[in-house]
């Protein structure tokens, strides 16, 4: 497993995240089990949010619940969890926040989380208060660590003038067909291509500016939440085969390979699984340092309908 040089933690930080968001459809024996499978693996990383599950805060209780960690136990994870969503709208208010993890906190049996993000923009957001919010978390020793999710680099901007902690995380949707924060900057400048069409306002670049790790959400989905690409050769038939000869090569699974287009870039971005399978963790977890070339990750870009003008 690779680990990524992120400064202020005491454990690795893996490149590859296990997220925590389907654990309401498995048994407690079986959250051991995939849990279990991932430290095996060398995952240090652990994804939550407060909306995740049913009910607010279930998929946190399920994982609480059936862990039931030691202190010693606790130590060798980094834990993470998001705040914001709510039924029907957004609400980063300072009360919110302190309310939503205070009970993130109850739900893990944890008196700690490694990071907290702000989970998709609030454009009611008022910047102050969340700096309240998270004075209060840290200095309370609840939140050790600050990010965001899904956020552009003004509105990163925005909560950076008055968060006085780094925000050292940003989470965003990336796969190798769900790539525009990659492949707008590729063919940027040019007329009449819709790849060129800056849908993020530069992410990457940005991040890589400032030192925020980007974590890929849905790395193995075709668009929003519309099936993934694995497998898929009525839409990707030249993309599945590159794959499947990559595979081949690095004697993986396809699945692997899907990693490694992401974390061949020099971002040193994460990939968060959403998986219940021991199994494709595995799998996923080979791929956290394959070693693409250049030639083979740009045929995987192309071949998944992406110019290079």
């Amino acid at each position: 497993m690779k680990n990524l040089p992120v400064p202020g933690f005491d454990l690795p930080v893996s490149n590859v995240i296990l997220g925590l968001m389907r654990i309401t459809e498995i048994s407690a024996e079986e959250i051991r089990t995939l849990v279990g499978t991932a430290r095996d693996v060398g995952i240090t990383f652990f994804d939550h949010a407060d909306v995740y599950g049913d009910d607010p805060h279930d998929c946190e209780g399920r994982f609480g619940d059936a862990l039931q960690l030691s202190s010693s136990d606790r130590e060798q994870m980094i834990i993470q969890s998001k705040v914001g969503l709510r039924d029907g709208f957004w609400d980063f208010s300072k009360e919110h926040i302190l309310e939503s993890v205070d009970a993130s906190l109850r739900a893990l049996r944890t008196d700690y989380l490694d990071v907290l993000l702000l989970h998709r923009p609030d454009t009611l957001m008022e910047p102050e208060e969340v700096a309240d919010a998270f004075d209060a978390l840290h200095s309370a020793g609840k939140v050790r660590h600050f990010g965001v999710s899904n956020q552009t680099p003004g509105q990163t901007e925005l909560l950076r003038r008055s968060v006085r902690q780094p925000l050292m995380f940003n989470q965003v949707q990336l796969s190798i067909t769900h790539a525009n924060l990659i492949t707008q900057g590729i063919a940027a400048n040019m007329a009449d291509l819709p790849q060129s069409v800056d849908r993020d306002n530069g992410i990457l670049d940005y991040a890589r500016l400032n030192g925020i790790v980007l974590q890929a959400w849905s790395p193995f989905q075709k668009g929003f939440f519309n099936g993934v690409f694995l497998g898929d050769r009525e839409n990707y038939a030249e993309l599945n085969d590159r794959i499947d000869a990559l595979a081949a090569k690095y004697d993986v699974t396809p699945t692997a390979i899907a990693v490694a287009w992401i974390t061949r870039h020099p971002a040193k971005m994460q990939v968060v699984l959403g998986t219940t399978k021991a199994q494709r963790v595995r799998e996923s977890a080979a791929g956290s340092d394959l070693p693409l070339t250049r030639e083979e990750w740009y045929g995987l870009f192309t071949a998944a309908g992406h110019l290079l003008p």
